[in-house]
């Protein structure tokens, strides 16, 4: 490797620097807090590695973290005795952004010319709190030696788009971070962070809680005193330098309550999530007894951009006698919870516990299942006390908590009843089904739904008229996961769910279901010849044509049978590249339209009327179009239509 060398940054890194360089974001004091942060991350992943390693420490078994200021450098370094990083560690994680999204919120922020306001969400959103160290400085250094190597790395940039690698030497393992400040600018936020008092503040306000000592080489000059600690007159003035450590390390967690502010659980909260907003709520719970631990859990204010990421790590931190011995337990939370954040401290589970007999120890089981029900019950207690701010959490995490439905059998009950969906009662209020049921009419018996890909498309099926109709209210259940909530949820006290686009529809009291029965098998008789013909006509793709109870102005439908895949289902799947078996559906025509008719007088003037597989064709597709499906055959449904235009006008 040649003594120095020159990379560009990726795309987006050169237009974050550039973002960081120019910002008008006054809170310029969290890039200490970024750092610190990654530092204390740094020193968590030695003690895991040594776990397994333990040569890593070899003799040097000081975890910390310094500041060092020089005032007459005008520089802040920041060292840590971590893990540290290789060469080609420092180009993944220092020259590049690997998450994806970031390029959106950038593209965002040009558009939108919000650059002060987003770029803290920037920063906490996407991880990329180093870059934050350009907001206060011209040029940045870091040296960097991984633990068990002997060799060092230099990068360095003054974020015009390139920086260097040069080898380097460091006595010991970590990383130092070497800020050349910019100059000291009050209106502008920029302090003078070469002064011991503005980062003792800094510290205490954001990282209070790291579990790592932050010290600060502090020199004062001390008078000789006598006897009754006066200064002597003739005494020695002695200059003293000694180590302070600027945070208390001790774990918030463990805190009396009404001790803690809502400030200190939310820069609590950012350090642990590397978020930017402070959470949507703050749980903390204490379990004693047999098996004594805490837990400090948060919801975050928004969805983390991977939350639907199926390789993204979520877990809560897990502790072993206020120890880290795990980053992300994932064992802790069914991943219906992936989104919440925290830490859980146990007294009982032992410092060098490995992954294979955590998942099978007994402490962890019954952490897991008490905190779900604590969880669940905070969650309840939200959506009953606060709507507002449930609502909020809803819009966030409302998909991701139906996933539990289907999973958690234990806590189904539960997850039913925190339940929030869109319905035809109201054009934006969501409904609980508790509340659903409340309003239903007192014939009544099923709670009715319709699966879609959108409000919009199932607002509008033909499939709705009859219950429109009768001032039924029908679920719209249009995420994806709907679909999996649909076949868990069967019943709710003691009413069954029925999807309106299955099976027959019978709607009303007694009395009237027995008249429409009725009148339908009339109907039906009467119309008979010619159902069987169009079920000929198109026996590749429908397996019955039959009179509809369901339409009451759209000449025709496509339904399943009760146990057939939804038409959404279906699409899912095929999205999915999963392979399923061809489903015929059940055509049925409004006997009461128009269109019927004029079929019937066409059958019975020439029963091979070729235009009646053509009509029939056509029916079809509009059946497929109003549903939101895509037509079999389209260049041959857009030629019949052209047919029927010419022939009618």
């Amino acid at each position: 490797m040649s003594p120095s060398e020159t990379f560009a940054f990726q795309a987006e890194t050169k237009q974050l620097l550039e973002l960081m360089i120019h910002s008008l974001y006054t809170n310029k004091d969290i890039f200490l807090r970024e750092l610190i942060s990654n530092a204390s991350d740094a020193l968590d992943r030695l003690r895991f590695e040594a776990l397994t390693k333990p040569e890593l420490l070899a003799n040097e078994n000081t975890l910390e973290i310094r500041l060092d200021p020089d005032p007459q450098a005008r520089t802040l370094t920041i060292h840590d005795t971590g893990i540290g990083m290789s060469r080609d560690e420092i180009i993944g994680n220092i020259g590049t952004i690997a998450k994806s999204g970031t390029r959106q919120l950038l593209e965002q922020i040009r558009q939108e010319g919000k650059a002060a306001e987003l770029v803290g969400e920037l920063i906490g959103r996407f991880g990329v709190g180093f870059y934050s160290a350009f907001m206060v400085a011209d040029k940045v250094t870091l040296v960097s030696r991984r633990a068990g190597e002997e060799t060092a790395t230099q990068w360095e940039s003054t974020g015009d788009g390139h920086y260097t690698l040069s080898p380097a030497t460091r006595a010991q393992r970590g990383t130092s971070i070497t800020l050349h400040l910019k100059a000291v600018d009050a209106d502008g936020g920029i302090e003078d962070y070469t002064q011991s008092w503005v980062l003792s503040r800094i510290v205490k306000r954001y990282s209070d809680f790291v579990a790592y000592p932050i010290k600060l080489k502090e020199e004062r000059d001390e008078v000789e005193r006598d006897e009754q600690g006066l200064p002597k007159k003739d005494g020695k003035t002695t200059h003293v330098v000694e180590d302070k450590t600027l945070n208390s390390m001790r774990p918030i967690w463990t805190r009396p309550q009404s001790e803690v502010n809502e400030e200190e659980y939310a820069e609590f909260y950012k350090h642990i999530s590397h978020d930017w907003e402070a959470p949507l709520k703050t749980m903390n719970f204490k379990a004693e007894g047999r098996f004594e631990f805490q837990c400090l859990v948060f919801i975050p204010s928004r969805a983390p951009f991977d939350l639907y990421y199926h390789t993204a790590e979520y877990g809560l931190q897990l502790y072993a006698q206020r120890v880290m011995i795990m980053e992300h337990c994932a064992d802790l939370l069914p991943r219906y919870l992936r989104f919440l954040k925290g830490v859980v401290d146990s007294a009982d589970l032992p410092l060098n516990i490995s992954r294979q007999r955590l998942q099978q120890d007994r402490h962890i089981t019954q952490i897991r299942s008490w905190l779900v029900h604590r969880v669940l019950d905070a969650l309840a207690t939200l959506h009953k006390d606060d709507n507002d701010t449930y609502l909020k959490f809803w819009e966030q995490f409302g998909r991701v908590l139906k996933e539990g439905i289907g999973v958690d059998y234990d806590n189904k009950d539960a997850l039913i009843s925190l339940l929030l969906l869109p319905s035809s009662h109201h054009p934006e209020q969501l409904t609980t089904l508790k509340a659903y049921v409340e309003r239903m009419p007192a014939e009544q018996a099923e709670i009715f739904y319709l699966t879609g890909e959108s409000r919009r498309v199932v607002e509008n099926s033909p499939h709705l008229e009859a219950f429109k109709a009768k001032g039924y209210e029908v679920l719209y259940l249009v995420e994806p996961v709907d679909e999996l909530v649909a076949q868990a949820l069967t019943e709710f006290e003691g009413k069954k769910l029925q999807s309106v686009g299955k099976g027959a529809v019978q709607l009303g009291s007694q009395e009237e279901k027995e008249q429409a029965e009725k009148a339908l098998k009339e109907q039906a008789a009467s119309y008979s010849s010619l159902l069987e013909l169009l079920q000929k006509k198109l026996d590749e793709h429908v397996k019955e044509v039959r009179l509809s109870s369901r339409l009451t102005s759209s000449p025709a439908c496509l339904v399943s049978a009760e146990h057939d895949y939804s038409p959404q289902l279906e699409r899912l799947l095929r999205q999915g590249n999963i392979n399923t078996p061809k489903q015929r559906r059940i055509m049925e025509i409004n006997p009461t339209h128009p269109i019927l008719t004029k079929l019937q007088e066409r059958f019975q003037h020439d029963k091979n009327d070729p235009l009646l597989g053509d009509y029939a064709e056509i029916l079809l597709g509009y059946g497929l179009l109003a549903e939101g499906s895509e037509l079999h055959d389209p260049v041959r449904f857009n030629q019949l239509v052209a047919d029927l235009m010419v022939r009618s006008l």
